[in-house]
């Protein structure tokens, strides 16, 4: 018996086809190339959903640093500090903290100064 695989092959590159929309040349027309980009751009978009989350933890830091030294206390210290104190904030909250609301980041600095 033969079996004509027409449909299923179409189906197949259709579906890559469509992850490959937007891309440039043949990329985003032949299936050969757009297979490679298509398996490429999935593995860094995985890689790069975990390295996002890296990326805005060192920001905080980054953040929470600058604006403790601006009350002269050291980004590891002000954290001790803290810790100390039985304030339990994350780094994302502290950090925004340090931007929007100077006030209340000031509020902390002391109370992690108290503390340490």
């Amino acid at each position: 018996m033969r079996v004509k695989r027409g449909v299923t092959k179409r189906r197949r590159h259709k579906k890559i086809l469509k992850l490959a929309s937007g891309f440039l040349l043949g990329r985003g027309k032949l299936i050969r190339p757009a297979r490679l980009a298509v398996e490429k751009s999935l593995v860094n978009a995985y890689r790069d959903r975990k390295q996002r989350k890296r990326q805005f933890h060192r920001l905080w830091i980054t953040r929470i640093n600058a604006a403790s030294r601006e009350h002269g206390m050291t980004y590891s210290r002000f954290i001790a500090g803290l810790k100390r104190a039985g304030v339990e904030m994350d780094r994302k909250v502290l950090a925004d903290l340090a931007v929007a609301e100077p006030k209340a980041f000031s509020e902390l600095v002391t109370l992690a100064k108290n503390a340490a």
